[in-house]
């Protein structure tokens, strides 16, 4: 695999070329969301644990910029939920759409048939975009993360709920607590969408046996 951090679209991204890459074909894309606090390097890692030879990885990192203390900075893709408005979420939810955009028209993806996968804050944002994009995504992951005002995405939903999700959740989640897990999974099947949910014996973090499911289920 091949990984190269690039600032070419609307923001700085992580690309990750297959094994045996060929140029000349197209591939499905899983597009990576990070949680709040993170950065685009944070779940690139975790991509050869995916597949090293059946994807084109596209990892973002998010616009806001935030001090963290003890000098560090974190990035997220809208405020924290306390300080967050229903602006400062549309904001987040054109920016990704806008840079899914970008990603399709520059890179010789699959048109249909490609993955989502956040973590956390990401995880959030993977329902947000991910579910009005059917013709895109055909799989939603969502990892440690919650689905807040989920009546808000009806506007969003397709009305043929074809798209398949796995969610995962820790019951030691001290960050996103485990009912917001068991919430979004009862909202998401009775509007009608396939739902595989787990829950693992950890907190806020992403395990191997985390990743062993998903790729089961891939």
């Amino acid at each position: 695999m091949k990984a190269e951090a690039k600032q070419d679209l609307s923001l700085p991204y992580i690309y990750i070329e297959p094994d045996g890459f060929d140029e000349n074909r197209s591939y499905p894309m899983m597009l990576v969301l990070h949680g709040f606090g993170a950065n685009m390097q944070d779940l690139a890692g975790l991509t050869p644990m995916i597949s090293s030879t059946d994807y084109i990885y596209i990892c973002p990192n998010a616009p806001m910029e935030f001090d963290l203390g003890i000098g560090a900075k974190g990035y997220g893709w809208h405020p924290p939920r306390d300080l967050c408005s229903d602006d400062d979420i549309q904001t987040a939810i054109e920016t990704v759409n806008g840079f899914i955009d970008e990603v399709i028209k520059s890179y010789n993806i699959e048109k249909s048939g490609n993955k989502l996968l956040g973590f956390s804050q990401g995880g959030g944002m993977t329902y947000r975009c991910g579910l009005s994009k059917p013709e895109v995504f055909d799989q939603l992951i969502g990892l440690s993360s919650s689905m807040p005002n989920p009546d808000s995405l009806l506007s969003i939903m397709p009305d043929s709920r074809t798209q398949k999700i796995f969610i995962a959740h820790g019951t030691k989640d001290g960050v996103v607590p485990i009912s917001n897990g068991e919430e979004t999974q009862a909202f998401l099947k009775s509007q009608g969408y396939e739902v595989l949910y787990n829950e693992y014996d950890m907190a806020h973090e992403i395990r191997e046996a985390v990743i062993s499911d998903i790729v089961n289920w891939l």
